[in-house]
């Protein structure tokens, strides 16, 4: 059974416990970002985040997050992450969501920006009200901060029968990719991708729509991701 932490830096003993040199070396070629990684594998921190997820009340967990979020360390901000990833948080008055807007701007790794947003996507599912914060995000000069946008946005291009406010989120986030793509920066239009490719498996017709209208402007292999599911 995992131990629950009974300090911040008794957490960041448990994750450093859990490290690999060789691993971290690879980590950080791979990553590039100018941090410090420790090589701990993704499975052992979800491991050992739902546990911490489940022993300490919410309070904690947004103090232990931000602490964690702080060292600026890998695994530390993916641990950070995965605490405050929950469907369901009671109460869901702001606080985790609050706690998310507040690291966005740090963004300089996928695998990072990746993990905060799954756990932002639940508080959106939770409370679409909330994509008007998102909207802002799209006009940002951070490349990261903009494909945040679309990340956070996954789970309503996943939905068979949305709502009409989840249809309308589909709709907007649908004109965010056509700027995108005009953009030829990779990681905007991978993230536009993405999006289209899971959209096609729910709403065919709309993805193939979009690529008729701004297919022209995607690079090759943006366009081969979005028709990955489409027939012909």
């Amino acid at each position: 059974m995992t131990a629950l932490p009974q300090s911040d830096e008794q957490a960041l003993d448990l994750l450093r416990a859990l490290g690999d040199a060789a691993r971290a070396k690879g980590l950080a070629e791979h990553h590039k970002a100018p941090r410090e990684y420790l090589g701990v594998a993704n499975g052992a921190l979800g491991d050992l985040a739902q546990a911490w997820r489940q022993g300490l009340d919410l309070s904690a967990r947004l103090s232990l997050a931000d602490a964690l979020w702080k060292t600026d360390i890998f695994e530390a901000r993916i641990t950070a992450a995965k605490l405050l990833t929950q469907a369901r948080i009671r109460p869901d008055d702001g606080a985790v969501w609050d706690m998310i807007l507040s690291w966005v701007a740090d963004f300089d790794s996928w695998a990072i920006a990746d993990q905060v947003m799954t756990a932002a996507q639940k508080r959106l599912v939770a409370d679409p009200s909330r994509i008007e914060t998102v909207a802002g995000w799209t006009t940002s000069d951070d490349h990261w901060i903009k494909r945040a946008a679309m990340i956070i946005a996954l789970p309503f291009a996943k939905q068979n029968h949305p709502s009409e406010t989840e249809l309308a989120i589909r709709v907007r986030v649908l004109g965010w990719a056509a700027t995108y793509v005009q953009d030829a920066d990779w990681t905007l239009q991978k993230s536009v991708a993405w999006w289209l490719r899971d959209l096609s498996k729910h709403d065919p017709e709309r993805v193939q729509y979009f690529l008729s209208n701004h297919a022209k402007h995607m690079k090759p292999f943006a366009r081969k991701e979005a028709a990955k599911f489409l027939t012909e």
